[in-house]
């Protein structure tokens, strides 16, 4: 559409410009609510293409990853250690013992066991429980089994095993049972997470607006975005394009929610503002739509790029979290300038009902209410405000971050709850060896296999027990040999390592060895051991020794997380500064908005330490911890000083510094206190999924988006820029005007 003048005249007496481009709008409007509805029916679908699992965390050059793909080679069948338990509260008699081996059977029946490697029941010493080895198959002809078969296969297990007992309490154990734990955790994510989300902007919305109409435009929005986004993300992971985890799914319901509701925020309060000057309702939203969309697109394209950064990641997991809350930001944004305003514009006043603005040209700071209060004390006690607000940051900083634990969580503290995998994981550590089940795994050189042996046996942490550091074996020629002689097999398998004609042969010069721990595959001891067990192996001349294995694996993951952290919290800062810099013309603002933002992160941090160790009672804090929070916070929480700044400089070319902060503040208060209060709740429901990493990182986003909104955006970002004067706009002409 040409650009036309309107007989609508602009509260200056200049007439409103019709630039926008409607037709072009409204295609892309059309476009994006068939795709969103479309894209609806792949949030259900996301859980096909998720990925839990820590190899797929991992990138190809972690070391267990290397150990992983060079074991392929001499594991007929790749699995995942699990063990199913039978527990009586007395010693289990002698029909206990003859239905744990007819369940014995019953489990061999199931599809998608490795039936080779199953072995007999293994009772404890004090007789009250069995553990039978149950691998489940987690690759066939080179593929990957998803999730979900991972799961059923579980379940099926388990079913057969407590048809074919009773009296007798069956729990899962073992890495396998935990993965499907995992798993399990992220079941009807698009229902129940999604569903709690838009309970809680429902309300929220109901409250701000006041409307019982209002809140359904930005409700329905945000779904077709997330529609949209879905479809996309979905069409990527199918193609192996990006990896999606449950974590970042999660994440990205509660980021296009929240993102997207305060972008619609920002965008009807503007609306409403223009609504006082404009008789047509469409020249009020083209205003709106003009003032808002440099701001929510600085916003958008702010955390589009913080997200990507993670794009830096060792792990593939950060990597690909980075571009799926990506895609769902920008979707959130086609959609909330697109379809949102068309459908606004079209609607008409009566969607405010019963506050319908009026031509009335009100616009004072009086018109505000209490945000035009806040902003004349802010005008009158600067100083004093910023440095106060400052020494509480840093006070509830220096208080908590001596609480806060980054060591990592164990499988079994992964959970707010108690799954039937943790009890059962906790059951097996108590009655058998802890180290069974998932051994570390060392690939040497063949000539090597004697000197790495010697360097690894007796090492702390390894368990002592014959055969704990033996060459891997060809389960298929031990089910053989068990049909023809198991008496001389049994006594093999007794007096240690499996004979050598039981053992792979060396494959291109390379063998496997396991080497059983003397403590759960997931602690924090084994996790020392495999380190211990890298640097004895390591040296050795001539081995080329790589130490691999599940508890690797893990290990890999926290030092991942680690060096991520490390490498991309500056490169965030520094691209966020840029952008900031671009859109407020100036230097000296932009360094001011990221101290006051992270200073807001130091203290979030700090009371997230309190509450984790003396209020929730969480054992530790994932490595990766600290990133996420600190890219969501950052991010996101410089959204509402860009929301602002950029009001506060569009006032400050009519009125001067001073006061357009004063101004900026009071017609902004109320929209960024909604916004920010919106985006806390939606990440707090990540807490509904029992997950303590989620629950962490839904917490800390919550408290620091209202820290942000209530204390620095509110406060101190307004105090101290009133207080530095136009200064704040060098080196721009702004800071060298009169004003």
């Amino acid at each position: 559409m040409s650009t036309v003048a309107s007989s609508e005249k602009h509260e200056n007496g200049a007439p409103v410009r019709r630039g926008w481009p409607v037709f072009t709008i409204v295609a892309v409007a059309i476009i994006a609510f068939f795709a969103g509805g479309f894209g609806g029916t792949f949030q259900s679908k996301l859980a096909e293409v998720q990925k839990n699992d820590n190899a797929s965390y991992l990138s190809n050059t972690a070391e267990s990853t290397l150990v992983t793909n060079e074991s392929a080679q001499f594991i007929q069948v790749e699995t995942i250690p699990g063990f199913v338990l039978f527990h009586s509260d007395t010693p289990l008699t002698d029909p206990d013992k003859s239905a744990i081996a007819q369940a014995r059977t019953a489990i061999a029946g199931v599809s998608g066991v490795d039936t080779q490697a199953m072995t007999d029941p293994n009772y404890s010493a004090d007789g009250t429980t069995a553990s039978i080895y149950v691998p489940l198959v987690s690759q066939t002809d080179g593929e990957a089994v998803a999730g979900d078969v991972l799961a059923s296969t579980e379940e099926d297990v388990l079913a057969a095993a407590k048809g074919a007992v009773s009296g007798l309490e069956v729990l899962p154990a073992g890495p396998a049972g935990l993965l499907v734990a995992f798993i399990d955790a992220f079941e009807g994510l698009d229902g129940t997470l999604l569903s709690a989300a838009l309970l809680v902007v429902i309300l929220i919305l109901l409250v701000v607006y006041r409307s019982p109409v209002l809140w359904f435009f930005p409700l329905l929005s945000a779904l077709l975005a997330l529609g949209l986004a879905s479809m996309v993300i979905y069409l990527m992971a199918k193609a192996e394009l990006l990896t999606l985890t449950g974590q970042s799914q999660g994440i990205l319901f509660v980021l296009v929610i929240g993102a997207g509701t305060d972008y619609a925020l920002l965008l009807i309060a503007r609306y409403r503002e223009e609504l006082h000057f404009h008789r047509s309702r469409f020249d009020a939203m083209i205003k709106a739509w003009r003032e808002s969309a440099p701001a929510i697109t600085a916003s958008a394209v702010t955390v589009i790029l913080g997200l990507l950064c993670l794009m830096f990641s060792e792990l593939n997991s950060n990597k690909s979290l980075g571009p799926v809350a990506a895609i769902g930001i920008a979707c959130t944004y086609l959609v909330m300038m697109t379809f949102l305003p068309v459908a606004l514009a079209v609607a008409g006043r009566w969607v405010f009902w019963p506050r319908k603005p009026k031509v009335d040209h009100a616009a004072d700071m009086a018109a505000h209410g209490m945000w035009g209060k806040i902003a004349a004390l802010v005008g009158r006690r600067d100083r004093p405000l910023w440095i106060g607000t400052t020494v509480l940051l840093a006070v509830l900083f220096l208080v908590g971050i001596g609480s806060l634990k980054t060591d990592g969580l164990s499988s079994t503290e992964n959970f707010t709850n108690t799954p039937d995998a943790v009890a059962g994981q906790e059951l097996f550590d108590s009655k058998f060896d802890p180290g069974a089940g998932a051994p570390a795994v060392i690939i040497t050189n063949a000539d090597s296999v004697s000197a790495v042996t010697d360097a690894v046996e007796g090492l702390e942490g390894v368990s002592q027990d014959p055969g704990a550091v033996c060459p891997q074996v060809d389960t298929a020629k031990v089910t053989e040999a068990v049909k023809t002689n198991p008496e001389a097999v049994a006594a093999a398998a007794g007096a240690g390592c499996a004979p050598q004609a039981f053992q792979v042969a060396p494959i291109d010069g390379r063998m496997m060895l396991n080497v059983v721990l003397a403590d759960s595959y997931d602690s924090d001891a084994a996790l020392e051991t495999v380190q211990r067990l890298r640097d004895a192996v390591h040296p050795i001349p001539g081995a080329d020794a790589l130490v691999g294995g599940t508890t690797a694996t893990t290990l890999d993951v926290q030092q991942a997380s680690v060096h991520d952290r490390n490498l991309i919290i500056p490169i965030v800062l520094v691209v966020i500064f840029i952008v900031l810099a671009v859109l407020l013309r100036a230097l000296l603002v932009p360094i001011l908005l990221i101290g006051t933002v992270v200073l807001s992160f130091a203290a979030t941090l700090g009371v997230c330490g309190l509450f984790f160790t003396h209020v929730f009672g969480f054992a530790n804090a994932d490595p990766a911890f600290p990133l996420y929070a600190f890219v969501f916070l950052v991010a996101l929480g410089i959204d509402y000083n860009i929301f602002l700044m950029t009001r506060v400089r569009e006032e400050t070319e009519q009125h001067g510094t001073r006061e357009g902060v004063l101004r900026g503040l009071a017609v902004t208060g109320g929209v960024i206190t909604s916004a920010g209060i919106v985006l806390a709740a939606t990440f707090a429901v990540l807490g509904v999924l029992p997950l303590v990493f989620l629950a962490e990182v839904g917490f800390a986003v919550s408290f620091g988006v209202l820290l942000d909104t209530m204390i620095v955006r509110s406060i101190l970002v307004p105090a101290l820029s009133h207080d530095i004067g136009k200064k704040i706009w060098w080196p721009s002409a702004l800071a060298k005007s009169n004003s």
